[in-house]
């Protein structure tokens, strides 16, 4: 029971969780929070392990696809590591909402402040983003990574169809099919949000029932006790006229 409390304790560890993948997994991979959907919006967890034994990873550098640039990239912070967002100019403006865009995320960078990830652990930063291209099936992330010993590993080469997986792959995000709602996540929550509404809108009505019903239940008591004492106080009365009658006597 003790070695299963322990293991379950380091199953749940919140930013930074051991590696236990194999060699061949051990790359900065992406993937979402739920589901990426075609011209929605969604959070991108970027994985990085610690592929060596004898240092640790202190930088993290993301960039972002120029062929399909995203209006919106907001970081998430993560304890111990600094962000840095550069941007660049759109050779086209992106039109969102009614407005021009014209300039876009072009690269995230994580820099250890009094954090890294030491060998045998992986670390996640999550990326809210959006507006997903409509007119593309993924999105490649080149990714930098950066050890304390000055080592540099480039994640950057971009997969083909049907081919080998590269030795140092790029980052790949697979695009779903477009969500009526285009908000992606987005929609559990307001679904979530309707659920509980639901919720309290039923205890509301439970609690109004139980109280109409506990009043009837006082109502009919408090008549019932009624009753019960005029019947007593009649009784009372007969009683005394009875012994008057027999003192008479």
């Amino acid at each position: 029971m003790k070695l299963s409390r322990i293991a379950l304790a380091g199953g749940v560890a919140a930013s930074t969780v051991l590696l236990i993948a194999g060699p061949a997994a051990a790359h900065v991979s992406v993937q979402p929070v739920g589901e990426a959907a075609k011209g929605g919006y969604a959070t991108l967890n970027f994985k990085v392990p610690n592929e060596r034994d004898q240092a640790s990873t202190v930088k993290l550098e993301v960039n972002f696809p120029a062929d399909h640039p995203l209006s919106s990239v907001t970081p998430q912070a993560v304890p111990g590591w600094d962000i840095k967002i550069d941007k660049s100019k759109l050779d086209k403006p992106l039109e969102v909402h009614g407005k021009k865009i014209t300039e876009a995320v072009s690269k995230v960078t994580w820099t250890a402040d009094d954090s890294e990830i030491a060998p045998g652990y992986f670390q996640q930063f999550p990326v809210s983003v959006g507006a997903l291209p409509e007119d593309a099936d993924q999105l490649v992330f080149k990714a930098i990574q950066t050890y304390d010993n000055k080592e540099v590993v480039r994640w950057i080469e971009e997969p083909t169809e049907g081919g080998e997986e590269p030795d140092s792959p790029a980052p790949v995000l697979k695009l779903s099919a477009a969500s009526d709602d285009h908000h992606g996540g987005d929609a559990a929550d307001d679904a979530k949000e309707g659920d509980d509404h639901k919720a309290a809108d039923t205890a509301a009505s439970t609690k109004e029932t139980h109280a109409a019903a506990s009043s009837s239940s006082s109502d009919t008591t408090a008549r019932t006790l009624g009753i019960i004492g005029i019947v007593i106080g009649v009784a009372g009365v007969a009683f005394g006229v009875l012994a008057g009658r027999r003192r008479s006597a």
